[in-house]
């Protein structure tokens, strides 16, 4: 009877220890996964000052807006409760449905959308602001991919990091903190091509 109770005792650990690791692998693997992909984009919280300066940003701006790499949906909320429909795309499951949560919480749910994402196979030609908090690695390449697809109104808002080829319109914020806005209209000679061009006649 005793050496019953011990196995009975043992399987119970077992699967005790087992189930634990089996949920503790659900819970990580999306948090480390993107640190395993050709460009690493690890999940860092935008800084109360960083979503500010994005917001300042967002100042006589109108349209749609999305979060690329949206994290745990901070940016898209504070922007929700500023008037925009904003939408963020997300790789890791947990942390976009936390945002869901967070965004109904704050009652913004009805203005926001988050979904799970690889923002490389996703076209964001339908939106007019754009915020990114990326890497080094990825901004030449993501740079190539908005220049294509977004509108001449378009507003491109980076954070942490500048785009390598673009030359910013309006800066703000110090270290981390610094955020570059880009307007589409200017990298992509929108104006330039909008100018009617007359021959010149002779007197």
């Amino acid at each position: 009877e005793g050496g019953s109770r011990r196995r009975s005792w043992g399987l119970l650990i077992t699967a005790g220890v087992g189930g634990t690791l089996v949920a503790l692998y659900a819970v990580v693997t999306p948090f480390v996964t993107p640190a395993l992909r050709k460009v690493c984009l690890p999940f860092v919280p935008a800084t109360s000052t960083q979503i500010q300066n994005v917001l300042k940003m967002l100042e006589n701006r109108s349209g749609s807006l999305v979060d690329i790499g949206s994290g745990d949906g901070r940016i898209v909320i504070a922007a929700a409760k500023r008037g925009f429909r904003a939408v963020g795309y997300e790789l890791n499951p947990w942390l976009v449905w936390y945002s869901r949560y967070r965004a109904w919480r704050d009652g913004v749910h009805q203005n926001t959308r988050f979904y799970i994402s690889d923002l490389w196979k996703v076209s964001f030609s339908g939106y007019t602001n754009v915020v990114v908090f990326g890497v080094p690695a990825m901004m030449p390449q993501l740079e190539k991919k908005l220049e294509e697809e977004l509108q001449c109104n378009a507003r491109i808002i980076a954070c942490r990091f500048p785009f390598p080829c673009w030359i910013p319109d309006h800066t703000t914020g110090e270290g981390i903190d610094t955020v570059w806005a880009y307007d589409l209209k200017h990298s992509k000679g929108c104006e330039t091509k909008s100018l009617e061009t007359t021959p010149e006649t002779e007197s």
